[in-house]
C-alpha cells in the first residue's frame, strides 16, 4: 500500500493526537497549580456569586461553592488518570466508549461549549481593553478589541503547551493581586450602603427552598467546570508522573494540588467577589464594578489585569481542548492550529456578549449533559477496562473500537438518557448525569455491547500489554503502518 493511501486510511493518526511520551511530559505539580490559578480566576464566575447572594448568605454561598468545586475536582482527577497513565487526549480515548465515529458527537458538544466559554471570556477581556484605550487615547470600539484580543490568544495557544505554562507563571501573581483588591474595594462600598457582607441576603430562603438554592450554586459550579472534568486527559497527558508507580495517588500527585486545592480556593474567591460586586453595584458585571470603584491610572492597571485573567483562563481551559477535538474530528487535514482557529470562529459566531445574563441557567443544563460523559468515561476506564487500554487500536479505523460502523451504541444511548434524566432535576443535574450515565453505560456495555464486540483488554486483562506508565511504557503509534483488520475476536457487524 502506498504511503499516501496509508495516510488517508489512517485518518485517526493525526500527529497532534498521538500519545504524549514520558520524556515529553513537562508540567509538574507547581506548574499545574499555577495554571489553575489562571484558569480558576475567570470573570464569568461573578455571575454565580451575583445570583447566589440573592438567596443565600455569604457563608452558605461559600460552602456551596466549595462543595461543588471539590466534587468536580474529584471528577477531574479521576478522569485525568487516562492522560497520566496512557498519554491520551480526551477525543482519542472517547473512541473507546463511543466508537471511532460516534466519538464526534459528544466530543463536539464539549468543543462547542469550550468555544462559547472562549467567546465569553474574550468579551470580558475586550471590554477591559476598550476601557483602557478609551482612558488613554479616547478609542471606543469594543468589537475591534474583541477581534484583536481573540487573535492574540489564539496565537498564544498555537505556540504550544509550554508557552501557556510560561504565560500562566507571569499572569498568576498579578491575577491574585487584582482579586484581593477587588474584594476589599467592593466590600467597603457595600458597607457604605449599610450591607453587612457576611450576613446580607437580598431574598433569604429557608427550609427546602434554601437547600435547593444551595444545590443550584453547587451544581452551577460543577456545570461551570464540567467541560474540563471530561476533557482533563487533554491537559493531564502533559503532566510529569513517576514510572512503575502503582499507587494511584502518587501517580496522580501533579493533579491533586491543582484540582483539589487551588481550584476550589480560587473558584470560591471569584464567587465571593461576584457576590460583593452585586451588593455594591446591583450587577455581577466585573467591568462595570471596576469602573465604578476606580479611575485614571489605577483603573488602567486593574483593567489590564482583567485582560491577563481572561487570557490565562482561555488558553488552558477552553482553546486547547476545543482545538484538540476539532483536530480529531477533521483528521490529519485539520492540524491543531486549524482547530485553534475553528474554536475562535465558533466562539465569535455565538455572540458571547448576549450569554452572560442567562449563564447560571445554561450551566445547569451543560452540567447534566457533560457530567453524563464523565460518568461514561469513569465506567469505561475504571469499572470495565480497569485502566487497561488497547491503545494502538484507538488509532486504527478497523480496530476493535470500530464497533458498528464506527459507533458504540452503548455509549450514545447512555449519554442521551443520562443527559435527559439529569435535566429533569436541574438543581442536581451534574450529580445525576454522572451516576445515571455511568450506570446505564456499565449495564449496556458489560451485558450487551461488549458481548457483541469483545474488547481485548477485558478478555485478557494483561498489565504488560495494556497499561502505560505504570509498567514504564510510553505508547508509540506507527503513523505509516497500513490499517489493521478487525481482530478475529471482534464482531464485524
Amino acid at each position: 500500500m502506498s504511503k499516501s493511501k496509508s495516510s488517508s486510511d489512517n485518518y485517526l493518526k493525526s500527529p497532534d493526537l498521538l500519545p504524549i511520551k514520558y520524556e515529553n511530559r513537562n508540567i509538574g505539580m507547581l506548574g499545574f497549580g499555577v495554571i489553575w490559578v489562571g484558569m480558576a480566576i475567570v470573570l464569568a464566575a461573578f455571575a454565580i456569586g451575583a445570583g447566589g447572594i440573592i438567596n443565600l448568605s455569604m457563608p452558605m454561598l461559600i460552602l456551596a461553592t466549595l462543595v461543588g468545586s471539590v466534587l468536580i475536582g474529584i471528577f477531574m482527577v479521576i478522569i485525568g488518570d487516562i492522560g497520566v497513565e496512557h498519554g491520551l487526549s480526551f477525543p482519542v480515548y472517547m473512541r473507546a466508549p463511543f466508537g471511532t465515529i460516534g466519538t464526534h458527537l459528544p466530543s463536539f458538544a464539549r468543543a462547542f461549549t469550550a468555544s462559547c466559554w472562549f467567546g465569553i471570556n474574550t468579551f470580558f477581556g475586550a471590554a477591559a481593553i476598550n476601557g483602557i484605550l478609551n482612558i488613554l487615547i479616547g478609542f471606543d470600539n469594543w468589537f475591534v478589541c474583541f477581534i484583536v484580543f481573540a487573535g492574540l490568544q489564539l496565537l498564544n495557544v498555537s505556540l504550544g503547551i509550554k508557552s501557556i505554562e510560561r504565560f500562566a507563571d507571569f499572569a498568576a501573581p498579578i491575577i491574585i493581586f487584582i482579586s484581593i483588591w477587588m474584594y476589599l474595594q467592593l466590600s467597603a462600598e457595600a458597607k457604605e450602603q449599610g450591607k453587612a457582607v457576611w450576613s446580607w441576603v437580598e431574598a433569604p430562603q429557608t427550609g427546602f427552598e434554601q437547600f435547593t438554592a444551595f444545590m443550584v450554586i453547587a451544581t452551577a459550579i460543577m456545570g461551570f467546570w464540567a467541560t474540563l472534568a471530561a476533557d482533563m486527559p487533554t491537559l493531564s497527558r502533559h503532566f510529569k508522573a513517576p514510572k512503575y508507580e502503582r499507587n494511584w495517588f502518587k501517580r496522580n500527585k501533579t493533579q491533586l494540588l491543582g484540582s483539589l486545592v487551588v481550584q476550589p480556593a480560587f473558584n470560591t474567591l471569584m464567587v465571593v467577589i461576584g457576590a460583593v460586586c452585586y451588593m455594591a453595584t446591583g450587577s455581577g458585571d466585573p467591568i462595570n464594578a471596576l469602573q465604578q470603584a476606580a479611575g485614571g491610572f489605577v483603573l488602567v492597571m486593574l483593567l489590564s489585569m482583567i485582560v491577563l485573567a481572561q487570557w490565562s483562563t482561555n488558553t488552558s481551559a477552553n482553546v486547547i481542548p476545543a482545538a484538540t477535538i476539532f483536530s480529531n474530528i477533521g483528521g490529519p487535514k485539520v492540524p491543531f492550529w486549524v482547530g485553534v482557529v475553528i474554536a475562535g470562529i465558533v466562539g465569535t459566531v455565538v455572540q458571547p456578549w448576549s450569554l452572560f445574563d442567562i449563564l447560571n441557567s445554561v450551566l445547569l443544563i451543560i452540567g447534566g449533559i457533560l457530567s453524563s460523559i464523565v460518568g461514561i468515561l469513569f465506567a469505561d476506564y475504571y469499572l470495565l477496562r480497569k485502566r487497561r487500554v488497547n491503545v494502538k487500536d484507538l488509532y486504527e479505523v478497523n480496530g476493535q473500537y470500530r464497533y458498528l460502523k464506527g459507533v458504540n451504541l452503548a455509549g450514545l444511548i447512555a449519554w442521551i438518557i443520562g443527559g435527559l434524566i439529569a435535566n429533569i432535576w436541574p438543581a442536581y443535574s451534574s450529580l445525576i448525569g454522572f451516576f445515571v450515565g455511568a450506570a446505564i453505560y456499565f449495564i449496556l456495555a458489560k451485558f450487551w455491547w461488549f458481548k457483541k464486540y469483545p474488547q481485548a483488554e477485558i478478555v485478557n486483562p494483561s498489565d504488560e500489554d495494556y497499561l502505560g506508565i505504570t509498567t514504564g511504557r510510553s505508547w508509540e503509534i506507527d503513523v505509516e503502518a497500513e490499517p489493521i483488520n478487525v481482530p478475529s475476536t471482534v464482531s464485524t457487524e
